[in-house]
């Protein structure tokens, strides 16, 4: 992300995630929450990987990496030793455990 002279950035974050949620439902129409996780179970070591939890929607391979590494790259700071959920309407994540308990940001 640039800064401006004034050292404030040039682009929010919200902004990207919004820009973020954008790109994903026009890659992936009808998908309302996406799943990502660095646990791609056809794979042995970790890859990025994202599947569509709120519609039977299956995503092909290249879909659900790219989809997986643009929600990765747009939350550097989270904890990706978990499963994190990515609400596409709302541009939020927040971690699959906390959704599934209610208790989500």
């Amino acid at each position: 992300m640039l800064a401006m002279p004034s050292g404030t950035p040039a682009c929010p974050d919200t902004d990207r995630q919004r820009r973020l949620a954008a790109q994903l439902a026009d890659m992936i129409p009808g998908a309302a929450t996406v799943r990502v996780s660095l646990n791609d179970p056809k794979e042995a070591w970790p890859h990025p990987h994202a599947i569509v939890k709120d519609e039977p929607l299956e995503l092909g391979p290249t879909t659900a990496r790219v989809a997986a590494r643009w929600i990765l790259r747009a939350w550097p700071e989270a904890d990706w030793t978990r499963p994190h959920t990515f609400d596409v309407a709302a541009a939020t994540l927040t971690r699959s455990d906390l959704v599934a308990a209610g208790q989500g940001c």
